[in-house]
């Protein structure tokens, strides 16, 4: 063992600047983001054309949709605690459970119907249902 720092095998910024303007590239001279500034452009532009690519494809079915709402034919919903998953199709659900129903009532309905893990006590008992994509 050796009592050197580890920062003895990293450039310092000035060899770092000299070995980037020997290689022909310019340095990057932009003054960093602090947490007081204001976010550039391209980040805001970059977070809502993913938010508008994520609702254009129609796959992501949130808790708060109604039934009516859902493109899917086939719902799933996984439990978080003993990781079964429930499929049910949207006909089935329908009937059972009326078009206004939201999605995660019925989930959790789902989830609680066939739940294995029975403690006794409400705030343990049943299911965690999970409404990322399965």
């Amino acid at each position: 063992m050796t009592d050197r720092p580890a920062s003895w095998r990293m450039p310092t910024q000035k060899q770092m600047e000299k070995l980037a303007t020997s290689m022909g590239r310019e340095t990057a001279r932009q003054r960093q983001l602090g947490p007081q500034d204001e976010m550039p452009d391209e980040y805001w532009r970059a977070l809502l054309d993913d938010a508008s690519v994520q609702t254009a494809e129609g796959g992501h079915m949130g808790p708060s949709l109604r039934l009516r709402e859902i493109p899917q034919h086939v719902l799933r919903v996984s439990c978080r605690r003993c990781e079964r998953i429930v499929e049910i199709q949207k006909v089935d659900a329908v009937r059972l459970y009326g078009q206004q129903a939201s999605w995660k009532e019925v989930a959790q309905r789902l989830l609680d119907n066939t739940c294995q893990n029975r403690t006794g006590r409400h705030e343990e008992d049943g299911c965690w249902p999970a409404f990322a994509p399965v």
